[in-house]
């Protein structure tokens, strides 16, 4: 009989064992309890190949952890270590996640799997990682915490001054290629950043105590630096919720493709890090709402998100709607933001006409602009009739899909929104 009495509340990892001692399943929880005793309830309905397993279980053994990222690390390594029957994932590299950092004097972080390391410098892989979109949905918030940069700059201590991206504008990179930190620090950073992937639990009281230090010199400038290093770290798997981040489906490395292809076939001179996605909806022309999304190197940055409520048509006119639109983004408040690398409209050539009209009357010149017509999905450029000759289902339609459909949901629940209270007000 499996004692089921002590199974911890926390979070951690199980290990199913049979009748020989012999390792089944492991397993990461946010709640051990409630994930253990999910498989014994008389009423669980399990498919055939769980229900055998759960038949031949003889034992338990479980092991605490500080946090569910701890758990899922463990997780990893233990079952790359012991190979159990029936764990499906994260025994064959090929299916596995790695955070990876850049061996060069400002190291650049992303996510890449071992098959797809075709980089022209070194990297260093930490993981493996089971959970891909746990991790992918964490990159973010990691960012913000340790400010690493994402580029593809060649960056050494004495490289010539570079304007910083958007990145460095909002706080997301300390900007090495803008002289705003010294190699030093930047890599006592990065070391911090290693030391929690590879499941330093100390690694916060450390710094709090950095922290205390480095008031007592009077260095708040520091100090402040690590008392949102700790705050950030502390709410890691708070802020890292399934929707901020990226579809599961839409990995990193491959987003990293996209954009160098676009550079390529769009002939751009450098890779397109900042994309904004324009949209709009409406009723037979009654509630019309404007939408731009702003995604940087394939990420969803929702800081960049905004609504407009369409002011100047009471028509069905969707180009004067959209028209507006361009016109509020660069000449109204966000006037003085940094311009996207690609601007992406949600429909066809008629858009597209209408959107680059709207940027010459404003004397506003974009990197490229491009309209993605649903349906048969073809994506056109200006001055040219024929969409970009590119296969189907290919990485760039992937990610300039998810832009151009981001931008219909964030307009879609605007113009919802606003009909909602139009209802309410009237009944």
């Amino acid at each position: 009989m499996i004692d089921l009495s002590n199974i911890p509340q926390g979070p951690g990892v199980y290990i199913m064992l049979d009748s020989d001692g012999q390792i089944l399943y492991i397993g990461k929880a946010k709640i051990l309890r409630r994930r253990v005793l999910s498989y014994f309830r008389p009423c669980a309905k399990h498919s055939s190949k769980i229900a055998k397993m759960v038949a031949q279980v003889n034992s338990l053994e479980y092991r605490q952890t500080t946090s569910e990222f701890d758990a899922l690390l463990l997780e990893s390594r233990l079952i790359k270590q012991h190979q159990p029957k029936y764990n499906t994932l994260l025994k064959d590299s090929k299916s596995c996640l790695y955070f990876a950092l850049s061996m060069e004097t400002f190291p650049r972080a992303l996510l890449t799997r071992e098959s797809e390391c075709l980089h022209p410098i070194s990297l260093e892989l930490i993981g493996p990682f089971l959970d891909a979109s746990a991790l992918q949905r964490s990159f973010k918030t990691l960012q913000k915490i340790f400010l690493f940069r994402t580029c593809h700059l060649n960056i050494q201590e004495n490289s010539p001054y570079i304007r910083p991206c958007l990145l460095g504008s909002i706080h997301y990179c300390s900007a090495p290629c803008g002289h705003r930190i010294s190699a030093l620090d930047y890599q006592t950073d990065i070391a911090k950043l290693r030391s929690l992937l590879n499941g330093d639990h100390t690694l916060i009281e450390r710094l709090r105590k950095e922290m205390e230090a480095a008031a007592f010199i009077l260095d708040f400038e520091k100090a402040a630096k690590l008392r949102d290093q700790i705050y950030l770290l502390e709410r890691l798997e708070i802020r890292g919720k399934v929707g901020d981040f990226m579809p599961g489906q839409l990995l990193h490395a491959n987003v990293q493709k996209s954009l160098e292809q676009l550079q390529h076939i769009l002939k751009l001179p450098t890779i397109p890090r900042v994309v904004e996605g324009m949209d709009i909806s409406h009723h037979q022309g009654s509630e019309a709402v404007g939408s731009m999304v702003t995604f940087i190197d394939g990420m969803p940055y929702k800081e960049g998100y905004r609504q407009y409520r369409i002011q100047s048509s009471t028509t069905q006119n969707d180009l004067a709607m959209l028209q507006e639109v361009v016109y509020r983004r660069f000449c109204g408040q966000d006037k003085g933001r940094d311009t996207p690398d690609i601007l992406l409209i949600d429909g066809g050539k008629a858009q597209l006409r209408a959107v680059m009209h709207s940027l010459d009357q404003i004397a506003i010149k974009l990197p490229a602009v491009l309209a993605l017509a649903k349906k048969e999905e073809k994506i056109y450029v200006p001055q040219q009739d024929d969409p970009l000759d590119l296969p189907d289902h290919s990485q760039i339609h992937h990610l300039l899909c998810y832009v151009r459909d981001e931008a219909h949901r964030f307009a879609q629940r605007y113009h919802h929104c606003l009909q909602r209270k139009k209802i309410q007000m009237e009944t």
